[in-house]
């Protein structure tokens, strides 16, 4: 989706719902959403060309030491199946994706996050960013994903590696992801920005700031 950032914002933010939520007697589906069988591709600007051969997975900033792996060498890495619902700003919901790829579970054990780090820049091939607290990053259902229910994400759904950060709206689970800078004070990504909220929990409608 190539409209200016700031206008797709505004035009969001205006929106008048024409569908009225779905039931939900599990409450799974946050105020104001409604769900779908479809994956829509919702992004801004083109879909990077990733090469595998110089891709790259950076973590540096409030760590002990800058790391970075191969993309071998990030596949390498334990690996596992995680079934989570998945909300877009834009009001719709998916239940029951099964992301497989590396959690972050396993990724912590190579970090030695630094005290004083208390948020995170994630950054992407395409140079989009997002910023998470850190205690969002290390919850234990985040995971970073190369494939979706059995089936590798196509690249405008972000492969070769995908952010899945369920419990926020779905703009903070970054598509193409190849780097986390841990930061002690927060500091606004691409969307946040542009007056998507700073912390986007669906539960509670943090649509916009």
């Amino acid at each position: 989706m190539n409209i200016d950032p700031k206008q797709r914002v505004e035009k969001l933010k205006r929106a008048t719902p024409t569908r009225k939520p779905d039931q939900d007697p599990d409450n799974r589906v946050p105020p104001g959403q409604y769900l779908t069988e479809k994956f829509p591709v919702l992004t801004h600007g083109p879909t990077p060309k990733v090469n595998l051969t110089r891709w790259q997975f950076r973590v540096y900033g409030l760590v002990a030491e800058d790391m970075a792996w191969t993309y071998e060498e990030f596949m390498a890495l334990p690996q596992q199946e995680l079934t989570t619902d998945f909300h877009c700003v834009t009001r719709w919901s998916q239940l029951d994706n099964t992301w497989t790829g590396v959690p972050i579970t396993e990724l912590i054990k190579h970090i030695g996050i630094q005290r004083e780090a208390q948020y995170v820049m994630v950054h992407a091939y395409g140079g989009y960013t997002t910023n998470l607290p850190l205690v969002d990053l290390l919850s234990d259902d985040v995971i970073f994903a190369h494939s979706r229910d059995g089936e590798p994400l196509s690249a405008e759904h972000g492969w070769p590696l995908r952010l899945i950060v369920p419990k926020l709206y779905a703009w903070k689970s970054a598509k193409w992801i190849n780097g986390l800078e841990f930061m002690a004070h927060d500091s606004k990504g691409f969307w946040e920005g542009y007056g998507y909220h700073n912390h986007g929990d669906p539960w509670t409608e943090e649509r916009f700031s």
